[in-house]
């Protein structure tokens, strides 16, 4: 995501910034990690013990458990959870689950605001809707037999 918005603004400090976001994320990925750390260290000045417990929660093994149809949507245009770093583990763990479909939304945002290019924390800040097909989607999977 840093590089992603780096890429969006460079200019100076950028790359200062995405080294600084990196460090901070390898504090919460690396074992130092320990529920003393000091917010400032670790992204966002969340705290230690909000990092440790979503390490300790794994969402897609989860789902993996559950005995119960799922609709996973993406949107296309997401720079915070993407197609090719997130949303493969889902697909891999629940390929071979008929009552699991994944969809996704190639000019939908984070938000699953619709648009086009990039997307951009900008659009986060202007009022929306949610995409209409999105919303027939999750109706019509609803409404399903």
């Amino acid at each position: 995501m840093a590089r992603h918005l780096a890429a969006l603004g460079p200019g100076p400090g950028t790359d200062e910034a995405v080294a600084a976001m990196t460090r901070q994320a390898a504090l919460v990925a690396g074992s130092e990690l320990t529920p003393d750390t000091p917010s400032e260290l670790l992204p966002f000045g969340f705290s230690a013990a909000y990092w440790l417990d979503l390490r300790a929660y794994d969402p897609v093994a989860t789902a993996a458990g559950l005995a119960c149809p799922m609709l996973i949507l993406q949107g296309g245009r997401d720079y915070q959870v993407t197609v090719a770093d997130d949303l493969t583990r889902w697909q891999a763990a629940l390929a071979q689950r008929p009552e699991v479909a994944i969809r996704i939304h190639q000019d939908a945002n984070h938000l699953f605001f619709p648009g086009s290019g990039l997307a951009t924390p900008a659009e986060y800040a202007r009022p929306g809707h949610v995409e209409p097909a999105v919303v027939d989607e999750i109706a019509t999977w609803l409404a399903r037999p």
